[in-house]
């Protein structure tokens, strides 16, 4: 079963493109097997390169609503897949003590009582969707188990109702910074594509569509002092995101170029943590940018 929202790689690029998400032929290439194979998309690399970004411009190109589960320590069931209204469950039986426990339960275990979260909301959806499973690294590795029936047939057991199955299923993108192995089991279910830094070409690209009133000079020199600093040794390397930013910072600031001035008062924008900013700093060779 297909998705259906893009006839070619080509077309994937353009609309992509048309939403400011400026994709690779890798990126493209993969968002269009996974939408004709009908396939989960799990895309892992570096926090900030577009990751989140994608699976929302999947969703705008398609005019597909998006639901977002957003990963941490701790999310379990019933923050992923449902949970029973439990305040509403204990006023309609308090409300039925003349009843039979039989009479009772067959009504508080109904639709009406049941609250869905994430999964469940994309599965049962009409409509179309794209489920963003975001960060999945950072869940513990049990909800990968959650995620397995899911992603495997596109449904979803609720033992008081039974198996939901998906009428259309949606376009599934699940993201990872890599910051623990994900299972065999659930990578065998998914298309893998890797996002890393973009090539100095595609970034100056990027930052042109995003600050299109920052000169192509100061873009080019703003991607070559970026790459220069994810090639020092530091404990956060800049992200696209933040390259943006600091486009975004330096027009603000009404910079012209890039001196060591500017640079050095503008670090914090890019740069997060006090020992990288005294790093680069000291690193920087502004006359080679």
């Amino acid at each position: 079963m297909t998705t259906g929202y893009f006839s070619s790689v080509d077309d994937v690029a353009e609309r992509l493109a048309a939403t400011g998400y400026l994709a690779s032929p890798a990126v493209a290439t993969t968002v269009f097997l996974a939408d004709r194979l009908g396939k989960p998309l799990l895309v892992e690399g570096p926090a900030g390169v577009g990751k989140t970004e994608l699976a929302k411009a999947v969703a705008e190109v398609a005019g597909a609503r998006l639901v977002r589960l957003q990963c941490y320590e701790g999310v379990d069931e019933s923050r992923a897949l449902y949970e029973w209204n439990h305040a509403k469950q204990l006023l309609r039986i308090t409300a039925g003590r003349d009843e039979s426990w039989d009479e009772t339960r067959t009504d508080i275990f109904s639709e009406e009582f049941l609250l869905p979260r994430p999964l469940l909301t994309a599965i049962r959806s009409a409509e179309p969707t794209v489920l963003l499973v975001d960060e999945m690294d950072k869940a513990d590795i049990e909800v990968e188990g959650l995620l397995l029936e899911v992603l495997g047939d596109f449904q979803i057991t609720v033992p008081e109702l039974g198996t939901i199955t998906a009428t259309r299923r949606p376009f599934v993108v699940l993201t990872s910074n890599a910051g623990r192995e994900l299972s065999e089991a659930l990578r065998r279910r998914c298309l893998f594509l890797h996002i890393d830094f973009p090539e100095e070409e595609l970034e100056r690209r990027i930052v042109a569509t995003k600050v299109p009133g920052l000169g192509a000079a100061l873009t080019t020199s703003v991607v070559r002092v970026v790459g220069a600093l994810r090639a020092m040794d530091l404990r956060k390397a800049p992200s696209v995101a933040e390259t943006i930013d600091w486009a975004r910072t330096l027009l603000a600031l009404g910079a012209d170029t890039l001196d060591e001035t500017v640079v050095r008062d503008s670090l914090g924008v890019i740069l997060k943590h006090r020992d990288d900013i005294q790093k680069a700093a000291a690193k920087l060779e502004l006359d080679a940018v």
